[in-house]
């Protein structure tokens, strides 16, 4: 196995909104990111999230239908046809507790991590029609619930990280004249808590 520069992982892991529809991302790489997540550490052990796995054309189109995109883009209604994820992965658990949106989180940024590593670009969504995306995937509602959906593709943009203004409260992304999307990013030292030296 080789080195991994975690850093650079992290660094390169933005959210993309825009994809090359044409290209396909395959099901084996799909489950074995699932995997990862499956793996991942998790609260008390418990292994409550469920996982499914989005990548037929007509359940693609109706995961799309029940997203709400870039809410810091209030004029950007998502992505055109052509650029639209090719797969999805919906998380899901099994009984809610007070540590689940940890455990989803934990999960969500492992999967978010091997697409990456994979040379796939993610987008994650909390903000979704809940009831039209357990429609779309058939999915039995009284006994999951659907935590987090994740969509998947080759990236068809540019997503740059930039420092975050002198105002600390302005922290929404943009897109400029070219289309590249900026991400303010605060510094390493604003976010380092000072500690007394030994």
């Amino acid at each position: 196995m080789g080195m991994v520069d975690v850093h650079e992982l992290v660094t390169a892991a933005r959210t993309y909104r825009r994809f090359d529809e044409r290209a396909e991302v395959p099901g084996d790489l799909l489950r074995r990111w699932v995997d990862c997540a499956r793996l991942a550490p998790c609260a008390q052990n418990r292994q409550a999230l469920r996982y499914a796995i989005v990548d037929g054309p007509r359940t693609c189109a109706a995961v799309f239908a029940s997203l709400k995109w870039a809410a810091a883009l209030p004029d950007w209604v998502g992505p055109e046809p052509g650029e639209r994820p090719r797969a999805y992965v919906v998380i899901c658990a099994e009984g809610v507790g007070p540590l689940t949106p940890m455990d989803v989180g934990i999960a969500a940024q492992t999967i978010k991590l091997a697409a990456q590593a994979d040379g796939f670009g993610s987008c994650m969504f909390k903000s979704y029609a809940r009831d039209g995306i357990a429609r779309a995937i058939g999915l039995d509602a009284s006994r999951y619930d659907v935590q987090l959906v994740m969509a998947f593709g080759r990236p068809a943009e540019r997503v740059v990280v930039e420092p975050m203004g002198e105002d600390a409260n302005v922290f929404d992304y943009w897109r400029d004249d070219a289309g590249v999307h900026h991400v303010p990013k605060r510094s390493l030292a604003d976010v380092l808590i000072e500690t007394p030296a030994d």
